[in-house]
C-alpha cells in the first residue's frame, strides 16, 4: 500500500529512480500487532529482511530482539546500542572464526542443524546455548526454503545430546514453515515434530527450555493472505496442545516479511515498451529495476508485487514486465504478465508497493554498473 505519508514524500523530493521510501509508522504498526496477538512469544526480528538502522532502533524499543545471520548483522545491531542477550546467532552455516566473534562480543545463542557445527561451538563458544532447526516441508509457502536448512526429528535428538554430553546448553529446537505461507496449519505440523524431539529429550533427563517458530508470516501481495491475528490463534493453540506439557517454556518467532513489507514502496521508471513482432498481442514493458536492482523475489515469479501507475484508470492490457540489464534471467514477469494501461509512455513513473523486505538487502553492488537501489525511511 501507498500510505499518505509516502505519497507527501514523493510529491516533496525529486529524485532519481529507482527509490524505496519506508514509512516507519507502518512498521510500528504491524510490530504492535504482533505484540497484541503475539502474547508470551519473543519477537525476534529477522534482520536479513531489512537491516536499515533505523528500522533496527525503532523495532528496539517496541521489545523486539534480533536474529542475525551474520557477523556483519550482529556487529550493526549491536551499534544501536542492543545488548548481546537480545541477539540470536541464527544462521546453522558459520565459519568457525565467526562464532568466536560472536561469542567474543557476548553472543550465546547459536542455531545449529548438524554434528559439524556443535562440533565448531564446542571448540570456540563453550557454555553456549544450542537450539537445533528441523526440516519443514514448507507446503504452502510462495517462497519455500527447501531443504538447505534443518535435519531429521532424530538426527535433531542426537545433535542436541551431542551439544549436551560436551558442555552446551541443549536449548531447544527451531523450525521454518518456509517464507510468505499460505496455510494456518503449518505452524501445527511443526509443532509435532517438536513435541516429539522435546519428549526423547525428556527421557535422558534433558529439559528442553525454548521452542524458536521461525518467520514465514505472510503480506498482503496480489492475493488474499491469513491475517496475523488468525496464525496466532492457530499458533497459540498449537503451543497449549503439543507443549502445554511445558509450562516454562520460552517461544519465539522470526518475523521479517510481516513486519516491514506493506511499509515500503519502490518508485520506478518505465525505459521502455516494445513488442517482438508487430502483431504481437503483448507489449514488454522495462523498468529501471529488475532481479538484480532488487527484485530478486520475482524469480519464479514466485512473489508477485502489486503494481501501479498514474494511468491505471485508463484500458489495460496484458504486459511482460522486464528489469534493465543486458542479463537474459531478468525478466520479472512472464508466465503471468501483468495488466497495465495500454497508455503507458516511456518515462512514466510505475509504483511497486509492499517492497519493504528483501529488496535493498537483495540488490547487487553494480551489476552492468546499475547502482544499488537507495532507500529512505520516513
Amino acid at each position: 500500500m501507498i500510505t499518505s505519508r509516502i505519497l507527501d514524500f514523493f510529491a516533496q523530493n525529486e529524485k532519481k529512480s529507482p527509490f524505496l521510501v519506508i514509512d516507519l509508522e507502518m512498521i510500528r504498526h504491524n510490530m504492535g500487532v504482533f505484540l497484541q496477538h503475539m502474547s508470551g512469544i519473543d519477537i525476534f526480528y529477522a534482520v536479513k529482511a531489512n537491516p536499515d538502522s533505523a528500522i533496527l532502533q525503532s523495532l528496539g524499543t517496541m521489545q523486539s530482539c534480533y536474529d542475525c545471520a551474520s557477523i556483519k548483522e550482529i556487529e550493526m545491531v549491536l551499534a544501536i546500542g542492543i545488548t548481546a542477550d537480545r541477539i540470536s546467532y541464527g544462521n546453522t552455516i558459520k565459519k568457525e572464526s565467526d562464532i568466536a566473534i560472536a561469542y567474543a562480543k557476548g553472543i550465546r545463542l547459536f542455531a545449529v542443524d548438524s554434528f559439524e557445527e556443535v562440533s565448531k561451538i564446542i571448540r570456540v563458544a563453550p557454555g553456549s546455548r544450542i537450539f537445533c532447526r528441523i526440516l519443514c516441508d514448507n507446503e504452502g509457502a510462495e517462497w519455500p526454503l527447501s531443504y538447505k536448512f534443518g535435519c531429521s526429528l532424530d538426527m535433531a535428538i542426537k545433535v542436541l545430546l551431542q551439544a549436551h554430553h560436551s558442555g552446551l546448553e541443549a536449548y531447544g529446537v527451531s523450525f521454518h514453515v518456509g517464507s510468505q505461507m499460505t496455510q494456518i496449519d503449518a505452524w501445527d505440523k511443526a509443532l509435532i515434530g517438536v513435541q516429539y524431539v522435546f519428549t526423547s529429550l525428556m527421557k535422558y533427563n534433558i529439559i528442553p527450555k525454548m521452542v524458536n517458530m521461525g518467520g514465514g508470516f505472510p503480506t498482503q501481495y496480489m492475493k488474499k493472505v491469513p491475517e496475523i491475528k488468525e496464525c496466532a490463534q492457530a499458533i497459540q493453540s498449537s503451543l497449549t496442545k503439543h507443549l502445554g506439557f511445558l509450562p516454562s517454556l520460552r517461544k519465539m518467532i522470526e518475523p521479517g516479511r510481516s513486519i516491514l513489507s506493506n511499509s515500503g514502496v519502490i518508485k520506478s521508471e518505465v525505459v521502455l515498451i516494445s513488442k517482438k513482432s508487430e502483431d504481437d498481442p503483448i507489449r514488454w514493458v522495462f523498468l529501471d529495476i529488475g532481479k538484480f536492482g532488487g527484485l530478486a523475489e520475482t524469480a519464479g515469479e514466485a512473489i508477485r508485487y502489486p503494481i501501479c501507475t498514474k494511468r491505471d484508470s485508463d484500458i489495460r492490457e496484458p504486459c511482460i514486465i522486464a528489469g534493465p540489464t543486458c542479463d537474459s534471467t531478468d525478466v520479472l514477469y512472464q508466465i503471468n504478465p501483468y495488466m497495465l494501461p495500454v497508455s503507458l509512455m516511456v518515462g512514466d513513473e510505475v509504483f511497486i508497493e509492499n517492497t519493504a523486505a528483501y529488496t535493498t538487502t537483495y540488490a547487487s553492488v553494480a551489476f552492468n554498473g546499475f547502482e544499488p537501489l537507495k532507500s529512505y525511511v520516513i
